[in-house]
């Protein structure tokens, strides 16, 4: 009879191989190491009650709901091995949930600049010195509104600089499924540069040893330059300037941002990507990080000239 420790080791090595992003496997057996084997992973497979799976869940259940969570689900998954392998015939987390009681978490949103403020963080990080393959590849995160990801993991075979068009292949997709980028002009010098750059290797923005960029790479560039956002963030503010700035159909907008279409009858009859009116919406974006002015001035401006006015007064 396996521990659970034991039992867990194996599902993970089942799981590991159908996950895209390595990653996912690194998490999955921190968190069990963290929260679930201190009590269980001893125990016989066959032996893990109710009661235990409470009591591993108690401490966190409410302090740290998203996690508790994932490791409920990860601490199910087992005993679901444990039962098709007939070491048990339950699984003792189908019955907790009255007991541990509903969870009060707040939704947090990714950090994100107003839109106003995107053109001068391109601009500071242009003018930093840090890592130019990071530099270019945090402008093109921000110029193709892409995921951290698509963007580090971007190769030069899907780019077709004559089309202006990169083709970002399923298996890179939060959706699993192709996603088509229209390119605008400065997006294509974004491009050049890297080229020029002669980095070499499949990847168009590579780290010093030649592969991807580490995931905390354009994290801590903005942190760096004290840019008060997280990569992830660039795409809120992408939608919100589309919604506040701009007439581009809301469709258009969550094409871009490749958003898969929630409602089923919607989705049966969205066959086109809107490929065309979504270049159309990148090249406005494209030109308003360049060089748009602001209807409004930043906060931090608006502040200063409040405060200015007033001690004139």
């Amino acid at each position: 009879m396996p521990s659970f420790a034991a039992a867990a080791e194996a599902v993970l090595a089942q799981m590991r191989p159908g996950w895209r992003n390595p990653k996912h496997g690194k998490d999955w057996l921190s968190s069990m190491e963290r929260f679930a084997f201190p009590r269980l992973g001893k125990l016989p497979v066959s032996e893990v009650t109710s009661a235990d799976v409470v009591e591993t869940l108690r401490t966190v259940w409410h302090e740290r709901p998203a996690t508790a969570r994932r490791v409920r689900q990860r601490i199910s998954t087992v005993m679901e091995y444990a039962v098709a392998l007939n070491y048990r015939d339950d699984n003792p987390c189908s019955r907790i949930g009255p007991v541990l009681g509903p969870q009060q978490d707040l939704v947090q949103h990714m950090r994100a600049l107003p839109h106003r403020d995107t053109a001068a963080a391109v601009a500071k990080v242009r003018a930093s010195k840090v890592n130019p393959a990071v530099k270019l590849a945090f402008e093109f995160l921000v110029l193709t509104a892409a995921r951290s990801g698509e963007v580090r993991g971007a190769r030069w075979d899907e780019m077709d600089t004559a089309d202006h068009v990169w083709t970002v292949p399923a298996t890179r997709t939060k959706a699993k499924r192709e996603h088509r980028v229209p390119l605008s002009g400065r997006a294509l010098e974004v491009l050049d540069a890297a080229r020029a750059a002669g980095y070499g290797g499949p990847l168009v923005f590579p780290s010093a040893r030649g592969k991807r960029i580490n995931d905390m790479a354009l994290s801590g560039l903005l942190r760096t330059l004290e840019i008060p956002a997280v990569p992830h963030g660039f795409r809120s503010t992408f939608r919100d300037w589309a919604a506040e700035e701009t007439n581009h159909p809301r469709e258009v907008v969550e094409a871009a941002l490749a958003h898969v279409v929630q409602n089923k009858v919607e989705a049966a009859y969205a066959r086109s990507d809107l490929f065309e009116r979504r270049r159309t919406l990148m090249d406005d974006w494209a030109n308003y990080i360049a060089g748009a002015h602001p209807r409004h001035p930043p906060i931090t401006e608006l502040a200063e000239h409040e405060l200015a006015g007033t001690a004139a007064r």
